[in-house]
């Protein structure tokens, strides 16, 4: 299965760039993304941005793994 990722471009440099989500941040290419700007949402998926996002399909997207993560946590922590 594969996953891709909402990420928030905060940073540019050439085809590099790095993106934040929930105050994750991770260092993304950007070749895939015709003129990134910082600001711009993206869809990450193995360390490239594959896709721009309206900002609300992106806050909505990262909302939802927000609470997928937690509930990852509570599950993690009732099998310790």
């Amino acid at each position: 299965m594969c996953l891709a990722v909402p990420f928030k471009i905060t940073e540019i440099n050439e085809k590099e760039g790095i993106g934040e989500r929930n105050g994750i941040r991770r260092s993304i290419r950007l070749d895939f993304i015709k003129e990134p700007k910082i600001g711009d949402y993206v869809i990450v998926h193995a360390g490239f941005a594959i896709e721009r996002l309206p900002k609300e399909q992106a806050e909505n997207a990262c909302g939802a793994a927000a609470e997928v993560e937690e509930e990852l946590r509570k599950i993690m922590e009732e099998m310790a």
